[in-house]
């Protein structure tokens, strides 16, 4: 059974930088996802990367400040997070999913089997 495993989190000013890690070892799985969670709002996806490396998804709330990447030997997959906006706040969890499908984008929280307890981001202005 995998247990991802957050880190990272913490206070960062707007328009900074933070990158979040989630460690997943064990098996199998051929997907990890990010996802976030506001007070008060439903959990929403962030993007999602293939085992490989070869297929990585953003969503587009968030397309061209969050980077999604992996380092394979080290089972660890990244979210490195650039311009950082109030709205950004929430908690942020990452997830391992067993769907072998390569092509396939993992945007439901549904798709996913085991999830880490989530680390808090917050966003000073």
């Amino acid at each position: 059974q995998v247990q991802p495993v957050e880190s990272g989190g913490g206070l960062v000013q707007a328009g900074g930088s933070l990158r979040l890690s989630c460690g997943a070892s064990g098996g199998p799985y051929y997907a990890v996802g990010w996802f976030r969670q506001a007070p008060g709002n439903e959990r929403e996806f962030v993007g999602d990367i293939s085992v490989s490396g070869g297929r990585i998804y953003t969503a587009d709330s968030v397309k061209g400040r969050f980077t999604i990447s992996r380092d394979r030997a080290k089972n660890t997959v990244f979210l490195q997070m650039n311009e950082w906006k109030p709205e950004d706040t929430a908690i942020y969890y990452c997830a391992t999913s067993r769907d072998p499908s390569y092509r396939k984008v993992h945007i439901s929280a549904l798709e996913y089997d085991s999830w880490g307890q989530g680390t808090q981001v917050t966003v000073s202005s």
